[in-house]
This record gives C-alpha cells, sequence and structure tokens, in this order.
C-alpha cells in the first residue's frame, strides 16, 4: 500500500529548530541531519507496521547518527509526522502535544 506523508506544522518547527542547531555547531551537519530524516521517513513509509504501538497509537522510529526520532500516527493510507525531536526530551512534551491532536 502507498502512504502519503504528512508532516504537523510542529515537526516542522522541530525540524528547523534541530537543522539550525547542527547548522550553527558545524557547517553541513545540518544537511546531514535532514538526510537521516529523510532516510527515516522513507523507512516508515516503506514499513509503516515495523514499530510497535505506543501512547496512544503513536510509534517511534530512530533516526540514525543523531539523537533524534520520528513520532509518527498510522491512519489508513496516511503516515502523520508528530514530532522530530531529541530523545532526551522530556516525554511529558510529547505527550501534551499528542493529547492535543
Amino acid at each position: 500500500m502507498k502512504y502519503k506523508v504528512i508532516v504537523m506544522p510542529e515537526a516542522e518547527d522541530d525540524l528547523k529548530e534541530a537543522f539550525s542547531w547542527y547548522e550553527d555547531n558545524r557547517t553541513g551537519l545540518g544537511h546531514d541531519f535532514l538526510l537521516q530524516v529523510d532516510a527515516g521517513i522513507n523507512f516508515i513509509k516503506r514499513n509503516p507496521d515495523v514499530h510497535p504501538i505506543e501512547y496512544k497509537g503513536t510509534k517511534k522510529h530512530l533516526i540514525k547518527r543523531f539523537p533524534y526520532k520520528i513520532i509518527y500516527l498510522v491512519e489508513e493510507e496516511k503516515i502523520v509526522i508528530l514530532a522530530v525531536i531529541h530523545g532526551k526530551r522530556n516525554p511529558v512534551l510529547i505527550k501534551k502535544r499528542i493529547d492535543s491532536i
């Protein structure tokens, strides 16, 4: 089945923030980060059910090389990216974002 990927505005903000942080620390590292996120999203598109269900039906995919995870939902023919966040962020922040959907 082909899935359509929808990136929520909050997840886009997460990406912009992480990109800026990595790019400020080393030129080109932000682009490497985005390439790994893209690879992660492509993996999720091919294998949306490979990760176990977690809080309120969400799933998470760990990004290679970077301590970030993609939080997503699978809804019929859609994959909804809710967040792209650092693994050390407080889980309460993620739960609040999920609860607001």
